[in-house]
């Protein structure tokens, strides 16, 4: 079985994870999240307050669990991004796939309100820096997860 290291921003060390639900909706709804680009979790640490940590984790998938990937961004991406990011649960263990960072959300949001039609959308974020991010949505998707320390930035 496939072994990967995934990282979590964060200001404190993340030994054991846990999910949390904190009042707004995000990308792939409530859950533990975390990415493959060491970069990208740097940046996650550094936006939040006092001390900037990225934790590492091994993750070893367990193919009894509900998974759903998206390798880029699609329609259905996007309206999955869409309906989560309205309050709509799913029913998925682990749920992976790029992320709508700040800008991309924005183009998002412009879309859910009908400002943006669906093809221009594509044509605004197709030039995005690649993202990724990987959320465990339930304790046996965290279970999946070993925590190998962390770093202070």
């Amino acid at each position: 079985m496939e072994k990967n290291i995934i990282y979590h921003g964060s200001n404190v060390e993340v030994s054991v994870p846990r999910i949390l639900q904190n009042g707004f909706y995000k990308d792939f709804g409530y859950g533990f999240y975390c990415t493959s680009y060491e970069k990208q979790a740097k940046r996650w640490a550094l936006t939040r307050r006092g001390a900037s940590m990225v934790n590492r984790y091994k993750y070893m998938p367990n193919a009894e669990l509900k998974v759903l990937k998206f390798d880029e961004m699609t329609d259905a991406w996007l309206d999955f991004v869409v309906d989560c990011r309205q309050g709509i649960e799913h029913d998925y263990d682990i749920v992976e796939g790029p992320m709508a960072d700040d800008q991309i959300w924005n183009f998002v949001e412009g879309f859910i309100d009908g400002k943006i039609p669906r093809d221009a959308f594509w044509g605004l974020v197709r030039f995005n820096y690649p993202t990724h991010q990987i959320v465990f949505c339930t304790e046996s998707a965290l279970k999946t997860l070993t925590f190998e320390g962390s770093e202070t930035l």
